[in-house]
């Protein structure tokens, strides 16, 4: 039986192509010592292997070749071998120099780093990834490993030619050149292998020192310092060099001498002796002893009727709360796992921590120390602007490797700083360290502009909207490091430096998204990973404090809100440059104003408003989980956590969010154990006094609140924890909604135009809006009709006689109702729609921001103008307008604007007011000017008489509180001017002018029938007055004849008759004053109008004022037009004139007008007015 073959992993043919094209290129023989020999033909070969490699693996999206290639072992028994027998003084060889540069060409692709989707992913990926990462290990080890063939420096020679030409006159070949070479060192620096120690051959020590002995490091030095200059194209592959060469290492490691690396790795020893003596302490307290070391089953009941837990060994027999720990320990509950969306390679980790070796850690210390001294600012520069004009050579992976970057080497600066002042302080040499200190900043001022501020922010702000958490990682690391080092600047003795920080943080803090995106980085950590929860809580910390700082020092600090976009106009408006163009006139002109006011308010930066943001559940919550690691975590990020709940319970006021069950258990665990605090640690006793403090809070409070002991159950919400603190419900009144503006149309246009417009911005959206006005208006005019054909037959049956303009009725009101909820709110949120309204003769009752005001119909409209108006709306709705103008077309929509009103006329929001509710000097222009009477109606005598007195009265007791007149001093004057000159503004506020009073449209059918209904309304009033001069003639010639004949009883005293004058006031047409005396005699009605006294006291007022209520009643019954005045002036002469053409006979010389002594008397003026005031 035949054996099926197995299948081989590469195609046969591929394969043998590849291993005689490896064979040809040459090797090692008995007759050369064992020395490598070349073939005849091995540059063609290495051409040939490379075309195999770009157009069979790279095309074909394949493995294959590579993998012959790794089990024909190329690279470590042909290509290291020929560059390794390149000597050093042979560079005048050309035939070499191409073929070693050939074999680089070859080894850049075969150590390229594979990094692969699983999306991306196939069979033949899956097949040979495994071998090929395992040979590009053995290749990185054969590189590092061959110290006397020096692979690494003949790859420096190679590329040295090229670097020497200047920039301007290099080819490509040459750039190319430089390329491979530098691409060469970034996939040595990416290799590595999992679970590799420090002392490992391919480990980041291994590769450091490698290229500090062949002078990799010091090329990279040259190539950094001259970016921008010499180089150009080459930043990115430089960034990628140092990202893996420095991503994890520990910068206070780094910088540590050899004494202090020992003390160091001492206290570490000694650290986790003393962790693992606490984990025996806490396990022998219940450790098994020869007497319970039998096996032992408990059963626990539970709550469940009939349920039971079971428990082994025998130490819940004698403790309870040992058998509940056992119960927890044994309940298990398999998450879900969610897939992440934040896919990092593993190659672009920086939060894994490596250990270097003594003499790696010093030649990378020299290295870091000249790359700051020369290379940070030219590198770092060069390379910003590249991604901000978004290069093709940047990559979406050298975003956060900047960053990263930066954030190293901050950190590096500031620990050399620290390190080389403590030597200076044991030297007690503080001039050197003052030298230092004046040059030190300047060394990495490149990544303190403004301009890195904008792509840093930028960049955390899109990568936290796209949830890309390595990169927020790395974002926040660098922009912690930069606060420091603005710190340590601000703290620094020169002067210079203290401005410079100064400048900085004003422009850092007076961003409002600044805070926010803070806020927002530390309460959106769910399961980043450690790395990333130890960035953000270090940056929230490390600002909280800068910023409160800052805030003490500056008192007047202002920050800038990000204000809500408007939307604009078509870009051929604001091309125009149209005042209007800018408006939005669908938003409300009291949202505006409000808006404009909460700007205002903001910009005045309130800390512990600020900091109150920090204490939410969620920021808590992410230190909670920070502080669970608290075992692994050192002394600086223990206080970290301290500080922060510190913050938020003593500070802030607001412990109530920490009493939570599960975070006492944390608490209690951290000091009490299982597995508690070290208290030989420096915080064991600040973390002691936290937790006792907040216990005693806890029982306290629960003392007051007895529904504490519920709500320590869950999480806290704003209400939940206001009613904690003060006992009961916080009350919230709800924002009423707003109306929009109400807009017009622009320019001086008809009503039928105005129309055409109004349609025209509803007719592209809104057409049933169109049709729903258009019905209301033929429902509206159908009723009208029927109601006016009602009334003229009603008018045809009453006599001719009859006054008809006293008994004709005002049609009813139509009152518009929608035909829907969404239309009721359209009715009051779309201006567009109640333009078209408007225009249409409809009336809204009530106020502006009355979301169910009641629309009407009014009833001066009649049934003719209602169907003209529906014809109109018919007609623009078939054949719309959309522009208007001839040389310019202007839109419909431009042709709006918002209607002005007094308070648009007011003066724009200054951005420095904080609204305290004082008025500023600029509010006269918003007031009305003063002018004329403010009573609404005339001022009776007692009234007059009564306000005299309280004058007086105020007046004496005034003066007598000063001490008498000549006791005023300055102040009191000033207080009374300020109080006079408040009372006098506050009296102009409410004075309502015509100024603003804007002359409706011209409407001649309209004036017509007013002027008609007017002059009849004075013809009536003419014929009332001339029958009351009558009747007053006839009873004082009848009173007359009695006289003569003897009849008249009257008192002999009254010698001189009483003349009373009654004024009229003009009618609201302008009319001739209707202005007469009335004798002595006249009708009943007129002599009890008499108010002085028949018995010659002819001063006395009236004994009460119901006789003045009376008299005010009998002249009402005489003309509803009549009313009551008081005549406290001169005495006048007052000539008899005709009213409304009728003449009055005038038979009595004694009634002719007399000149009335001045004295204080009441009189009565009978008032005629029109019935339009």
């Amino acid at each position: 039986m035949e054996l099926e073959e197995t299948p081989t992993p590469v195609d046969p043919e591929v394969r043998a192509y590849v291993y005689s094209l490896v064979s040809a290129l040459g090797g090692t023989g008995a007759d050369e010592d064992g020395r490598y020999v070349l073939g005849d033909d091995a540059l063609a070969c290495l051409k040939d292997l490379k075309r195999w490699l770009k157009f069979y693996d790279e095309k074909a999206n394949r493995l294959d070749v590579a993998r012959c290639l790794a089990e024909a072992n190329l690279v470590e028994g042909d290509l290291l071998e020929i560059l390794g027998a390149w000597p050093e003084g042979a560079t005048e060889d050309k035939v070499r120099g191409k073929i070693a540069l050939a074999c680089l060409e070859l080894l850049v692709p075969l150590t390229w780093p594979i990094e692969k989707n699983d999306t991306q992913l196939t069979i033949n990926h899956h097949r040979h990834i495994p071998y090929i990462q395992l040979a590009q290990a053995s290749y990185k080890r054969a590189m590092l490993e061959s110290q006397s063939k020096t692979v690494l420096r003949t790859a420096v020679r190679i590329g040295l030619p090229s670097i020497a030409i200047p920039m301007g006159e290099r080819t490509a070949r040459d750039e190319g050149i430089i390329k491979i070479i530098l691409y060469l060192f970034r996939n040595i620096s990416i290799i590595c292998t999992a679970g590799e120690s420090k002392e490992s051959p391919t480990s980041r020590s291994a590769t450091i020192e490698a290229f500090h002995h062949q002078d990799v490091l010091a090329l990279v030095l040259t190539i950094c310092s001259n970016m921008g200059e010499d180089f150009n194209t080459q930043d990115v592959v430089i960034l990628e060099v140092l990202f893996h060469l420095l991503k994890g290492v520990d910068v206070e490691k780094l910088f540590m001498d050899e004494s202090q690396l020992k003390k160091n790795g001492s206290n570490e020893l000694g650290a986790l002796l003393a962790k693992e003596k606490n984990m025996h302490r806490s396990y022998a307290k219940h450790a098994p002893s020869r007497h319970n070391r039998f096996g032992t089953m408990i059963w626990v009941k539970r709550d469940e009727p009939g349920r039971v837990s079971t428990v082994s060994g025998q130490y819940g027999l004698t403790d309870q709360q040992q058998t509940f720990s056992k119960m927890d320990q044994s309940k298990k509950w398999n998450k879900p796992k969610q897939r992440s969306r934040d896919i990092e390679k593993a190659n672009d980790r920086f939060d894994v921590p490596v250990s270097l070796t003594s003499n790696a850690t010093t030649h990378l210390r020299l290295f870091v120390e000249e790359f700051l001294d020369s290379s940070f600012n030219p590198l770092f520069n060069h390379i910003r602007r590249a991604i901000e004009r978004e290069a093709d050579r940047v990559l979406e992976c050298h975003g956060p490797q900047f960053f990263y970057l930066i954030s190293w080497f901050l950190e590096s600066e500031r620990v050399r700083r620290r390190k080389k002042q403590e030597a200076e302080k044991k030297r007690k040499n503080n001039k050197i360290a003052e030298i230092f200190e004046a040059d030190s900043f300047s060394l990495i001022a490149s990544v303190l502009t403004q301009e890195t501020f904008v792509l840093l922010n930028r960049f955390m702000q899109d990568r936290l909207d796209m949830r890309v958490w390595h990169d927020v990682n790395a974002g926040t690391r660098c922009f912690t490091q930069i606060l420091l080092i603005i710190q340590e600047m601000a703290d620094s003795p020169l002067e210079e430096d203290q401005e410079i920080a100064e400048n900085i943080q004003n422009r850092i803090f007076y961003e409002e998204t600044t805070h926010d995106r803070i806020l927002a980085i530390l309460r959106g950590y769910k399961d980043q990973g450690f790395g990333y929860l130890d960035s953000c809580t270090e940056l929230s910390h490390v600002f909280l404090r800068m910023l409160e700082r800052y805030s003490r020092e500056k008192v007047d600090l202002q920050v800038r809100s990000k204000r809500r976009a408007r939307k604009k106009k078509k870009a051929a408006a604001v091309q125009r440059g149209d005042a209007d163009a800018n408006n939005d006139v669908a938003v409300s002109e009291v949202e505006d104003v409000a808006e404009a006011e909460r700007v205002s308010k903001e910009r005045k930066f309130d800390f512990n408003r600020f900091a109150l943001k920090f204490a939410t559940q969620a920021c808590i919550d992410t230190f909670i989980k920070f502080t669970k690691f608290y075992n692994d975590l050192n002394t600086e990020q223990l206080k970290r956590a301290h500080r922060f709940f510190y913050r938020v319970a003593f500070k802030q006021e607001i412990s109530v969010m920490l009493f939570r069950v599960d975070y006492f258990l944390l608490f209690n665990h951290m000091i009490k154990g299982p597995d508690p605090l070290d208290r030989a640690s420096p915080v064991y006793g600040e973390w002691e006094e936290l937790v006792r403090q907040l216990i005693k809070r806890m029982t306290k409070k629960m003392k007051e609140r007895p529904e504490l002991a519920v709500e320590m159950l869950f999480s806290k919400i704003p209400s939940t924890v206001f009613f904690l603190e003060h006992g009961y419900e916080k009350q919230t009144i709800s924002s009423r909604p707003r109306a929009p503006a109400t807009l017009e149309v622009k320019g001086a246009m008809a009503k039928e135009e105005q129309i055409s417009v109004a349609v025209a911005v509803l007719h592209e959206q809104q057409l049933d809006a169109i049709d729903w006005v258009m019905k209301i208006l033929s429902m509206a005019a159908s009723e009208r009709q029927c109601w006016e054909t009602a009334a003229a037959a009603k008018r045809a049956e009453h006599d001719s006689s009859i006054d008809h303009a006293e008994s004709d009725s005002k049609a009813p009101s139509i009152i518009v109702n929608p035909d829907s909820e969404e239309r009721r709110i359209a009715i009051f949120k779309d201006a567009k729609l109640r333009l078209l309204m408007t225009l249409s003769g409809f009336e809204r009752l009530g106020i502006d921001d009355e979301p169910n005001a009641t629309w009407i119909i009014p009833s001066a409209l009649s049934a003719r103008q209602l169907h003209e108006t529906q014809e109109v709306i018919q007609k623009y709705r078939d054949n719309p307008i959309m522009e208007y103008g001839e040389d310019e077309p202007i839109h419909a929509d431009e042709m709006l604007r918002r209607k002005p009103t007094a308070s648009a006329r007011r003066a724009e929001y200054d951005d420095e007011s904080e609204g305290d509710g004082i008025v500023s000097d600029g509010d006269d222009d918003f007031l009305f000017p003063a002018g004329g009477p403010t009573r609404t109606g005339p001022l009776t005598a007692a009234a007059a008489l009564e306000q005299l007195k309280k004058k007086r009265r105020k007046r004496r007791t005034s003066t007598a509180s000063d001490g008498g007149v000549g006791a005023l001093d300055d102040e009191t004057l000033e207080r009374r001017w300020k109080a006079r000159e408040a009372a006098d503004l506050e009296k102009r506020k409410k004075i309502k002018s015509a100024e603003y009073v804007f002359d409706s449209e011209d409407d001649a059918e309209a004036d017509r029938i007013f002027f008609e209904s007017e002059e009849s309304r004075r013809e009536r009033q003419a014929k009332r007055v001339m029958e009351v001069l009558r009747a007053g003639m006839v009873d004082r010639k009848k009173k007359e004849k009695r006289k003569s004949d003897g009849k008249d009883d009257g008192p002999k005293q009254r010698s001189k008759k009483k003349q009373r004058i009654v004024e009229s006031k003009s009618g609201s047409e302008g009319d001739g004053d209707l202005q007469f005396p009335v004798g002595s005699s006249s009708s009943p009605r007129i002599q009890e109008l008499e108010l002085g006294s028949q018995s010659g006291e002819e001063d006395t007022p009236p004994s009460t004022p119901h006789e003045v209520v009376a008299q005010e009643k009998i002249l009402r019954d005489i003309s509803p037009n009549i009313r009551t005045t008081e005549d406290e002036g001169a005495s006048k002469k007052i000539p008899i004139q005709a009213a409304a053409g009728g003449e009055v006979d005038d038979e009595d010389d004694g009634d002719e007008p007399v000149l009335l002594p001045s004295r204080r008397r009441q009189r009565v003026a009978l008032m005629f007015e029109s019935d339009s005031e």
